[in-house]
């Protein structure tokens, strides 16, 4: 029988209104600035530095996802810390680390190094990027104001690919690729360093604000719904990075031009954002596990419909959209259910331990899908969104 567990509604206030506002407002641009950097200006960099190194471009593609590992090493020590000491002094060294491992990539000769700076890049941005920057939202905000402080802090930097990728191309078409990373370098440093110094919580507002707001680590590990939870986020960060990955091939393969094919996948980032506000809009009133399970039971249509209607631009447009609807669901969901069900006091840790294996998922699906038949991949991501949606409906009930 699953275990009753303190709600966060037992939360205390999270201080005044006008520092809250102030810290989403920042994080809102370090987040944006955070992962224009560290996420995307690789894309963009890539080729020159495959060039420039004498590799593959799988190969230099290799370390990022070397950098993704070690992001998800870090994620429970990094809660862990959250949890005891607050936000303050680990996004900022987070941030100041960060800063010069993008100057040691800008000097990398070979690729052993390039590797070696990317697996400390991953643990630097498990320290102050969503994962970190998650847990001082849901300490320092009311808990009727949590959810929309989240869908603030990622809709601002949903932006960081529209920003950053043209920043980085044009960086990169005047300077080349080591200048234009020390000037990221400069960049990130200026902005996130001071900002997180000075608008996050030290330890002792952070143990102040949740002190006994909530169930402790093993509570939640023996919460049968823990784990339910866990399996369906899982399965669906599985999906999404995969057909996130693969859906321009896929839409090639389909007979689309490659014009048609890179704007029907363009609709996932805009649909992300209506996504997002949907979601937060009507969970107030059927609640957030509830809304998120039907949102991913649409994306479990959308992929299942995709092979037979995707020949036509109407058709593939169609069940992209009902796809593209949950395709940034859960990176608002999951901390609002976690916080609403276990509370702030150690909600770091347990989103710590829930957020390793969906990384790792994250990181390995869109490999093992190339692998198989374009079909064969598109119905496993339908399957795997039908899972979550019966598991979070489960749960809701």
């Amino acid at each position: 029988m699953t275990a009753i567990l303190t709600p966060a509604a037992t939360t205390p206030g999270g201080g005044p209104a006008a520092h809250s506002r102030r810290l989403i407002a920042v994080l809102s641009v370090t987040q944006t600035v955070g992962y224009g950097v560290l996420s995307y200006a690789f894309p963009v960099l890539l080729t020159p530095i495959a060039h420039e190194l004498g590799a593959s471009t799988a190969t230099v593609t290799g370390a990022f996802t070397a950098a993704i590992v070690a992001a998800a090493a870090a994620s429970i020590p990094v809660g862990r810390w959250l949890d005891k000491q607050g936000g303050r002094a680990l996004l900022t060294f987070g941030s100041a680390t960060a800063a010069a491992l993008v100057l040691a990539w800008s000097q990398v000769t070979t690729i052993w190094q390039l590797y070696a700076v990317f697996v400390l890049i991953g643990l630097a941005s498990a320290t102050m990027l969503y994962e970190a920057a998650f847990p001082v939202i849901v300490a320092a905000t009311r808990p009727e104001r949590r959810d929309n402080a989240l869908l603030a802090v990622t809709i601002v930097a949903g932006f960081a690919s529209s920003i950053f990728f043209p920043l980085t191309g044009l960086l990169l078409e005047r300077h080349g690729w080591r200048t234009t990373l020390v000037i990221l370098a400069v960049l990130l440093a200026a902005i996130t360093i001071p900002a997180h110094l000075l608008a996050v919580p030290g330890r002792r507002q952070h143990q102040t604000r949740t002190a006994g707001a909530g169930s402790g680590v093993r509570e939640a590990l023996r919460d049968k719904a823990f784990w339910l939870l866990a399996a369906a986020f899982v399965v669906h960060g599985a999906a999404i990075s995969a057909v996130g990955v693969l859906l321009v091939t896929y839409l090639l393969r389909a007979g689309h031009t490659a014009t048609a094919a890179a704007t029907l996948s363009g609709l996932l980032g805009i649909l992300s954002v209506t996504g997002r506000l949907t979601t937060t809009g009507l969970s107030k009133r059927f609640g957030m596990t509830a809304v998120t399970a039907a949102v991913f039971a649409a994306q479990a249509f959308g992929a299942a419909a995709l092979p037979f209607l995707g020949g036509t631009i109407a058709g593939a447009g169609a069940c992209i959209v009902a796809f593209g609807l949950g395709f940034g669901v859960a990176t608002i969901a999951r901390p609002a259910i976690l916080a609403a069900r276990y509370g702030t006091s150690r909600y770091a840790t347990i989103a710590g331990i829930m957020t390793m294996p969906i990384t790792l998922a994250k990181a390995g699906a869109p490999l093992a899908a190339a692998a198989v038949a374009p079909n064969t991949f598109m119905a496993a991501a339908a399957i795997a969104c039908g899972t979550s949606a019966l598991l979070l409906l489960r749960i809701s009930r």
